[in-house]
């Protein structure tokens, strides 16, 4: 309302969340440069915010690592949902994440840097894109789409291909992410149980445009 005063302790809660977000942003920019080995003032440094503040927050830098990794993840994860809105087939759904996400290495090759630096213990996350993957593939399952005989290694097998595309995208910047995504999620659906005509045809139709969700990535992973 106008005129309407902010108490001094919602200010000071803003405040605190926007020097923890600036940390948070700056760890999220030395992972993806690699640079996992710095100083803690290096990283407030970054971050510009006075080297107290650190541990207002946390408590160690792997710490501010870890939260950096997840808030990456849950990034991704958003954004995935954003972008399979509506599909109401667990195998299209589980196809477009895939292919989708082979095209935001390309797109935003700084936030898949991020997720690389967490490793195979991205699969087995509770964040990110391994629970919806596995939500996919367990629904595929009870509808009769998918024949595996365990979700949760069909997703050991999703996620490591996943983590394999994504390296080989960052060391290759030749080849055509697109449709690397595209083939090898067409392969995982063959793996699945999806007919293999089926399982091309879905591959095959058009995806979400990218390109119209860069305002919503944070300044350190766009």
């Amino acid at each position: 309302m106008p005129g309407t005063v902010a108490k001094p302790g919602s200010r000071l809660e803003r405040r605190r969340a926007q020097t923890r977000g600036a940390l948070i942003e700056a760890a999220q920019r030395l992972l993806a440069a690699g640079r996992s080995t710095v100083s803690v003032l290096e990283i407030t440094q970054h971050a510009d915010v006075g080297m107290g503040s650190f541990y207002n927050h946390f408590e160690s830098k792997e710490e501010l690592f870890a939260a950096a990794v997840d808030a990456a993840m849950e990034r991704h994860g958003d954004l995935l949902d954003a972008l399979t809105t509506g599909v109401e087939d667990p195998a299209e759904m589980f196809a477009r994440s895939f292919r989708l996400t082979g095209r935001m290495q390309r797109r935003y090759p700084e936030l898949t840097r991020v997720l690389l630096s967490r490793g195979a213990a991205m699969i087995v996350s509770d964040r990110g894109l391994a629970p919806r993957a596995l939500r996919d593939i367990t629904a595929g399952k009870a509808a009769g789409r998918f024949t595996v005989r365990d979700p949760q290694l069909a997703l050991v097998a999703a996620g490591g291909a996943l983590l394999g595309l994504s390296q080989l995208l960052e060391s290759d910047p030749g080849r055509d992410g697109g449709r690397d995504a595209d083939i090898l999620a067409e392969d995982l659906l063959r793996m699945l149980g999806v007919p293999a005509d089926e399982a091309r045809e879905s591959c095959a139709r058009p995806l979400p445009d990218l390109a119209g969700l860069g305002e919503d990535i944070p300044p350190a992973i766009a």
